[in-house]
């Protein structure tokens, strides 16, 4: 039976290894996706220095994915009742195994915190199997929830990769009306969707701070009227900016999407009273900010709400919007960085650095 590479990390600090499997036995309503491509996130540098609860190790990361259905066996049906068939290509839903029972599935309506969420690349290891795609194969366990690429280019929507959906979640909560200002804290994958996606929620101005500049470039590209540099400026310098282009009063909407955990009290101070304060950002726990709850809070009269991953109705919609050619140029902006398996390690330290804008994974070793 033919060997399936893998890119493996064994435990958090430890570099990731080059690894074979036998191809799966499947069960009953499963199927072997034939990865073509996956990412490296920034999820996946937190996985490597430990910085997620309840991780597996060893793992194979790469959290999402898209490929081509090799085999199945049994049957694996869409959202609209319509079964897949060998040679479809696809992408699937990373989250897996929310019960649809549970209080915070029925009564929250809140998937994202069922207790019983899994995640591929993240919450399954290799004793799992074959349940990450950072590998030329990935094994989609019963269940699995697997969404058509058949009109998308699959290069395009790894363009956005995890990053887009989790920024349709967050650019939802915003609840940005037409003519709004929208402040996007942050040039990452999840930042640079969220100018998009704000952009083309109705947003009039879209103002974006962050780094470092090839990330901002982009962002210029894709929807921000302007941006700021994060590295030669200070805070006062960054709110005057800001307070310029808003009339003095802050912008209407601001997303923090930056991961440090001080950019979510700079977006309390700076959104306009009775605004909106959306942190998708804080993904980890980078530490504790002090804040006063008087003044940032309650007398601005802001909302504030969090946003925690995405769903399916996320995953869904996001390769809709890869299916509207308008929708889909401002991805075709960002530069992809392509790694084999074997270069994972060099794949990690560029994001983590932000050398690269996108690190796309292609299964060669």
């Amino acid at each position: 039976m033919p060997k399936i590479a893998a890119a493996v990390m064994p435990a958090p600090n430890q570099p990731v290894e080059l690894r074979e499997f036998a191809e799966p036995q499947l069960e009953p309503d499963s199927a072997l996706l034939r990865t073509t491509y996956s990412e490296v996130c920034g999820t996946d540098v937190h996985l490597l220095h430990g910085r997620l609860a309840g991780v597996p190790y060893p793992i194979i990361p790469g959290h999402v994915a898209v490929g081509v259905l090799e085999k199945i066996r049994g049957e694996l049906r869409d959202v609209h009742g319509r079964a897949f068939a060998e040679g479809d290509a696809v992408t699937y839903l990373d989250v897996h195994k929310t019960c649809h029972a549970c209080w915070y599935c029925l009564v929250a309506k809140a998937s994202t915190r069922c207790p019983q969420r899994k995640v591929y690349g993240i919450t399954y290891g290799v004793a799992d199997g074959l349940t990450g795609g950072w590998a030329q194969a990935v094994y989609l366990k019963p269940g699995t929830h697997c969404i058509r690429l058949d009109g998308v280019d699959p290069r395009l929507f790894m363009a956005g990769g995890c990053g887009l959906p989790t920024a349709l979640h967050a650019v939802d909560q915003a609840e940005i009306r037409i003519g709004e200002t929208v402040l996007v804290l942050g040039a990452g994958p999840v930042g640079l969707s969220a100018v998009a996606l704000a952009h083309l929620r109705g947003a009039a101005r879209v103002l974006c701070i962050g780094a470092p500049a090839h990330r901002l470039d982009i962002a210029r590209r894709i929807g921000a009227a302007d941006c700021l540099d994060i590295s030669d400026t200070n805070e006062q310098q960054r709110r005057d900016w800001l307070m310029e282009r808003t009339a003095g009063r802050g912008p209407d909407v601001t997303i923090e999407a930056t991961g440090a955990p001080i950019a979510v009290v700079q977006a309390l101070r700076w959104t306009r009273d009775a605004g909106r304060v959306i942190v998708v950002g804080q993904y980890t726990d980078c530490g504790s900010v002090e804040l006063n709850p008087h003044t940032e809070i309650n007398r601005k009269h802001l909302r504030v709400q969090g946003v925690w991953g995405s769903d399916f109705s996320h995953f869904y919609r996001s390769v809709e919007l890869m299916r509207d050619a308008r929708a889909a140029t401002a991805y075709r902006e960002i530069a992809l960085t392509e790694y084999t398996l074997g270069e994972m390690n060099q794949a990690l330290a560029a994001v983590a650095e932000g050398e690269t804008s996108k690190a796309l994974v292609v299964p060669r070793v």
